[in-house]
């Protein structure tokens, strides 16, 4: 890129016809654009180092109104794309000098976006999030009779142990539930994932999140996974599942190993 710009890698694709993606926008509102090279495509965007440079990113990936839309465009982007065949998203703010070092990247990790692409083809990501019913914890519990003859002090402690009690094997509970959830998931789909459970204070989301799994699940057996979630929401009346998706698979498709170096033009590394 010339003068103040920089390059916006979206995602990595193959078997992709640049006409595809024409009258596309990406970030910031820009013409998405082919880079190709080693047989991949990266798909990519112009973005204003000035809002898009490593210390604007700093500054603006603190700004969650500015952050919750630049995702969704990102988002947009592999949502879109990804109607053409298998895709694999890069992680939010992957941005390079120019063109010719994106080309440079899929010439170098070929086989590993390669590979990437081969797992995600013919699929699609689900998301299954556990919600612990309304409740669980200390505040569920029922106030506890203490023994007769208790002193005041004594009934507070003996109720506040019984409790505390009751809270633990509450959350033991919602915990195994969660965990036997996963794993009849994990054994329908062809790949499974739990991220770190998500705070309710940011998504608004009643209950105490005890299962934020991705599962990567072949689009022929999509409604039987979303039948199982169904089912094991039935057989777990303490836990309130939520299914979500498809999604374009950003837990399975992005390549871990670090090759931007110096390079990369934002705060945000290629392939971090």
């Amino acid at each position: 890129m010339t003068g103040n710009h920089g390059v916006w890698l979206h995602l990595v694709a193959r078997d992709l016809d640049p006409r595809q993606i024409v009258g596309l926008t990406g970030v910031g509102g820009a013409p998405l654009r082919a880079v190709e090279a080693g047989g991949l495509i990266g798909v990519v965007g112009t973005v204003d180092l000035d809002e898009f440079g490593e210390e604007p990113l700093r500054r603006n990936l603190e700004n969650l109104p500015w952050l919750e839309t630049v995702a969704r465009a990102h988002h947009d982007v592999a949502q879109a794309v990804g109607r053409f065949g298998p895709v694999a998203p890069t992680r939010l703010a992957t941005v390079y000098h120019d063109d010719t070092r994106v080309a440079s990247v899929l010439a170098q990790r070929r086989t590993a976006f390669t590979a990437a692409l081969d797992r995600v083809a013919g699929r699609t990501e689900w998301g299954v999030k556990a919600y612990a019913a309304a409740g669980t914890g200390a505040a569920a519990a029922r106030p506890v009779p203490a023994g007769g003859g208790a002193s005041p002090g004594m009934a507070y402690l003996q109720r506040r142990r019984a409790q505390l009690s009751a809270s633990e094997a509450a959350q033991r509970a919602a915990v195994n539930g969660a965990d036997e959830v996963h794993t009849a998931l994990e054994r329908h789909a062809e790949a499974g994932r739990r991220h770190k459970p998500q705070d309710e204070r940011l998504t608004g989301a009643a209950g105490w999140n005890v299962l934020n799994g991705a599962y990567l699940v072949d689009a022929a057996r999509a409604e039987e996974f979303a039948t199982l979630v169904r089912q094991l929401g039935d057989a777990h009346p303490g836990l309130r599942l939520e299914l979500t998706g498809p999604w374009p698979p950003y837990s399975f498709a992005v390549v871990e190993d670090e090759v931007a170096g110096g390079d990369a033009a934002g705060a945000g590394k290629a392939w971090p």
